[in-house]
């Protein structure tokens, strides 16, 4: 059962999302402010069991939703959800800039909120999610047996692209030898860029690609992901060569 944080300081849409997780089977911890969200944080750390997702208010009372997610991801990175009664261009930039997975604006229907947790746990732990969605073979889990599904799981399977090793499998990539700490959309944005060098994908061919509801998503979204992507690529090779080249009106391209 994938455990869910909610901090929430108003308690009728607080009660609306634990109702709601919880009838599709999540594990529903619920805090109003930011202080008791990092406590929880630290005691699951402790305890050797982290949280799967959370789900910020931006607009908490001790501090702002942002700045928590931020300290958040230096106990353990996870995915965020934000919520807001903003719906500003520079705050949904500002909060994917920061690490959020998704971003959604009040009023809201919490089964939505419920669809987007699941597409977010989709993403980043297919496991968490539904085993199933994830063969690992063509028998059923039944037919392989666990000692077989936990020697594939321990199967390192990278493709190398140039100076990038791409481990599907796992969802990770090296640049120069180095794994790169990426969000979510920037691991999709990066694994579709590598898998056709060369070729030139438009922001909307991008978007499709690496956002479950690109309507909800914008061109300056993607511009803002690939700014953070060349940043973090340019420190793990120490180099300031941009293997992400812009084609200017056309999109965007990984250099063969």
């Amino acid at each position: 059962m994938a455990c869910v944080l909610l901090v929430e300081d108003e308690v009728s849409i607080a009660e609306s999302l634990i109702y709601a997780l919880e009838t599709e089977h999540f594990d529903v911890k619920h805090v109003t402010t930011g202080a008791e969200a990092m406590a929880f944080m630290e005691m699951r750390r402790s305890a050797g069991d982290l949280v799967d997702l959370a789900i910020l208010d931006v607009g908490l009372p001790d501090r702002s939703g942002f700045d928590l997610c931020r300290d958040m991801q230096l106990v353990g990175k996870l995915p965020v959800i934000f919520l807001t009664a903003r719906d500003s261009e520079i705050d949904r930039i500002l909060g994917l800039e920061l690490g959020g997975d998704d971003y959604v604006t009040k009023p809201f229907s919490p089964r939505e909120v419920v669809a987007r947790v699941r597409a977010v746990l989709r993403r980043v732990q297919p496991q968490a999610v539904s085993l199933a969605e994830e063969p690992v073979s063509s028998k059923s889990p039944a037919d392989v047996g666990l000692p077989e599904l936990e020697r594939q799981a321990e199967i390192d399977w990278p493709v190398e692209a140039g100076a990038f090793s791409h481990n599907e499998l796992a969802k990770t990539v090296k640049c120069c030898g180095v794994e790169l700490v990426l969000t979510a959309h920037e691991y999709k944005l990066l694994a579709v860029l590598l898998s056709q060098p060369g070729r030139i994908f438009s922001r909307d061919q991008l978007l499709t690609h690496a956002w479950d509801d690109p309507g909800s998503a914008m061109d300056r979204t993607v511009d803002a992901h690939i700014k953070s992507l060349r940043a973090k690529i340019r420190k793990a090779c120490e180099s300031e060569l941009d293997y992400i080249e812009t084609r200017r009106g056309l999109g965007y391209t990984m250099k063969p």
